[in-house]
């Protein structure tokens, strides 16, 4: 078994999640990396920086799949977790099958929650660890055209910071990274493309993910990237759901892109 810290990075093969894991791979960490969708861009991309990494290719909508990822860790102590697997979900409610919300919500939701706590006991019972929460400035929005999506990282959002205060003075820190849109997979994995939202312009990952992988090491609470994003998911706390959720159909509505 090594001795070099480690970093549990999910939701890695691409975007936000690849570019952190790059990022503890420079810092020295050996990886484990989790996704549901293969590591073709990731392996090459992580092999350079002479870490250990092992990859684990499961659903972490699942008990099973984050057994899996579980068991890949053992009784390795785990110095860092980002808890980045997510999937979005465009088009409106009663056009969603209940298996594709369900989805989302065990994936969004149960599965990051069956992750951090086991993880999470040990880091308290070391008295020290990091943890990094990928949530989203949408969680701070009513969102229209992505109702489960949007409620989804609202509970991720109050569950980082909520977990983050419940373990104050136990050495062991929860980070809440809530990215507005960003050039990943997203946007096609959700079916949103013809959206105005899915038109725009969009953040780069890298920039995402090195203002996470900051606000982490230094024990933030949250970390939102961008005077534009910051300013949006501040103007939304202040307005109504229903003005939020106007506001969010006029970028979220199907073929609405330009």
């Amino acid at each position: 078994m090594s001795s070099s810290k480690l970093a549990v990075v999910t939701g890695a093969s691409s975007g936000i999640g690849l570019e952190i894991a790059k990022l503890a791979a420079r810092d020295g960490y050996d990886l484990i990396v989790a996704a549901d969708t293969p590591f073709v861009e990731a392996r090459p991309a992580l092999k350079e920086f002479g870490v250990e990494v092992q990859q684990v290719e499961a659903d972490l909508a699942t008990q099973q799949g984050v057994e899996q990822l579980l068991a890949m860790v053992a009784g390795r102590p785990v110095d860092v977790l980002v808890a980045n697997a997510g999937h979005g979900l465009g088009h409106g409610f009663l056009d969603q099958s209940p298996q594709e919300w369900q989805h989302i919500v065990s994936t969004n939701i149960t599965g990051t929650l069956l992750l951090v706590q086991p993880i999470a006991k040990r880091m308290v019972e070391r008295g020290r660890g990091r943890i990094l929460i990928t949530g989203s400035i949408a969680g701070h929005m009513a969102g229209t055209f992505q109702a489960v999506y949007n409620g989804s990282k609202a509970f991720i959002d109050s569950f980082a910071a909520a977990l983050n205060e419940e373990l104050r003075d136990t050495g062991v820190t929860v980070t809440c990274l809530k990215p507005a849109a960003t050039e990943t997979e997203f946007f096609h994995r959700a079916e949103i493309e013809d959206t105005k939202i899915g038109q725009a312009k969009k953040d780069d990952p890298a920039d995402v993910a090195q203002a996470g992988w900051e606000a982490m090491n230094k024990g933030e609470p949250s970390v939102i990237y961008g005077l534009k994003n910051k300013l949006q998911a501040a103007g939304a706390e202040m307005m109504t759901d229903a003005m939020t959720a106007k506001m969010h159909r006029a970028q979220a509505e199907p073929g609405g892109g330009s």
